[in-house]
């Protein structure tokens, strides 16, 4: 009947306060680790600045490259235009002096008929007829004087296909030459292009090698500044543990420690090892973060004291209804009690006004060495403290 008012008392007075995350003893790496650290990061810098510059040269030296093989190209194109426009000139010239030369050939062929067989009377009747039908010498002279004219229209007729002939063999010399010259030039230009687009192509894949040697080296780099802050980092904790674990040693807390009166709790745990030490991990997390106090939370933003014990054991994979949203008096009764002597990291805490469980008032979590990680107080926020720093310590404590 009086543990059943007790229990009672507690859920109605007992006020929700914030726990602290415990967690194993942290490493402590001496400054020669760090030192090496240090070095270790520095060579990274050092090398990933040195591909860094490297990497840069070969990049300016690719655009450049690139502006040679753009310019090649460019070069290539108004070539093959000369090209074309040549090829059209030459064919045009090659047409017109066969047209010429057809036209006076025929001609010439007509006049040199004509005027054989006018003078070697040896032709046909038809050639000579008008010869023949001459009326009398002054008629005879009169057609020789016409056949005379023919013979000297030929010879102009002549002349003018010999001089056509000459310039078409001229011109379509000079469109064969420049036809000739633009494939060379072309052959010239289509080589440059190809040597500079080969140089590009290796440049490409070693500005390619060379990226990817960076991206190591910067990888390399993050790895060891964070590996150097990690070390620096759980240095400067595992010595603010050691200073604080002293001052718990000299510190007179016994006396704050409630006399045992016999309080019992379950007779049976419910957490293994491994979700102890998940449970601390969250709650160090939270306190870590600076999470901040406020009565009746249970995160993720914010906790009270048995809100952070609550979420750390549920973070852990502890669930209703073997586990649930309780205040502090009620968790020492429903954990196993365990002698200080056999605390383990993971372990509840427990703070009371009068030394009985109805005023039971605090509860945190051992985080070994005689520290704890704790909700204090809207004032105070989460933080990791001595487990004498509170007065009224109960004297258990309680096993999830």
């Amino acid at each position: 009947m009086r543990r059943t008012r007790v229990i009672a008392f507690a859920m109605v007075a007992g006020l929700l306060c914030s726990t602290t995350p415990a967690y194993a003893k942290t490493p402590k790496p001496t400054l020669a680790q760090i030192e090496a650290a240090k070095k270790a990061e520095a060579a990274k810098r050092t090398a990933a600045n040195k591909a860094a510059a490297t990497l840069n040269a070969a990049n300016q030296t690719l655009r450049t490259l690139t502006a040679k093989s753009d310019a090649a190209r460019a070069s290539y194109q108004r070539a093959q235009a000369e090209l074309s426009v040549a090829i059209k000139v030459s064919t045009a010239a090659a047409a017109h002096a066969k047209l010429t030369s057809e036209a006076v050939s025929a001609a010439h062929r007509v006049i040199g008929r004509l005027a054989s067989n006018a003078y070697i009377m040896g032709g046909g009747l038809t050639d000579i007829e008008p010869l023949l039908s001459s009326n009398g010498p002054q008629d005879l002279a009169d057609r020789l004087s016409i056949l005379g004219t023919l013979g000297s229209n030929n010879s102009t007729a002549l002349d003018r296909y010999k001089a056509a002939e000459i310039v078409a063999r001229a011109a379509k010399k000079q469109a064969d030459d420049a036809k000739a010259a633009q494939i060379v030039a072309t052959e010239k230009v289509a080589a440059a292009k190809k040597i500079a687009d080969d140089a590009k192509a290796a440049q490409q894949v070693e500005v390619s090698k060379l990226q990817k040697v960076q991206d190591k080296l910067m990888k390399e780099l993050a790895s060891a500044k964070k590996v150097r802050t990690t070390l620096e980092q759980q240095r400067q904790l595992a010595l603010l543990e050691e200073a604080n674990a002293n001052q718990a040693a000299v510190t007179p807390g016994q006396k704050k420690v409630w006399p045992d009166l016999g309080f019992k709790g379950r007779s049976t745990i419910r957490s293994t090892e491994a979700q102890r030490i998940k449970a601390v991990a969250y709650a160090k997390k939270q306190v870590l973060a600076r999470k901040p106090y406020v009565w009746g939370a249970q995160g993720p933003n914010s906790y009270d004291c048995s809100g952070l014990v609550y979420a750390a054991y549920k973070s852990a994979g502890l669930g209703y209804p073997g586990w649930d949203r309780l205040n502090a008096a009620l968790y020492s009764v429903a954990t196993m009690h365990v002698k200080f002597a056999d605390l383990v990291p993971g372990d509840l805490l427990f703070y009371s006004f009068n030394g009985t469980v109805g005023s039971i008032h605090h509860i945190t979590i051992y985080a070994g060495n005689g520290m704890m990680w704790e909700a204090n107080s809207r004032s105070k926020g989460l933080i990791y403290s001595n487990m004498y720093s509170i007065n009224g310590l109960m004297p258990f404590g309680g096993r999830v």
